[in-house]
């Protein structure tokens, strides 16, 4: 009698374990690092670290600002795609592997990591 009781409170636990919903938040491991002009007109270094995956990301340093960031660097471990719009809209966009740089010349507002 007892043996049931003990077999019955597992599978009951396992049943209940099976259905709790599954975390499937997941980070691109590393930096993301980039450009970007101070208040002062100084390029300064910006980074985003283990960035969440699979949402947008509006880079900081560019909200509010007349000027995107520059110079993308994925330092990660996942793609990253790069828009020059905020909300990662718009069609320009840039798709770099991991270990990836792109130099002054792209200019970016908004990522998300695959």
């Amino acid at each position: 009698m007892r043996l049931r009781k003990t077999l019955t409170a597992a599978l009951g636990a396992l049943l209940l374990s099976a259905a709790l919903p599954a975390s499937t938040a997941s980070a691109a491991i590393g930096d993301f690092q980039y450009t970007y002009v101070g208040l002062n007109g100084i390029r300064l270094q910006g980074e985003l670290n283990n960035p969440d995956s699979g949402q947008c990301i509006n880079i900081p340093e560019t909200v509010g600002s007349a000027l995107p960031a520059l110079a993308p660097r994925n330092y990660t471990t996942a793609p990253a795609t790069v828009f020059l719009e905020a909300d990662c809209d718009g069609d320009v966009y840039r798709t770099l592997a991991p270990g990836q740089r792109l130099g002054n010349s792209l200019r970016l507002r908004s990522v998300i990591f695959s």
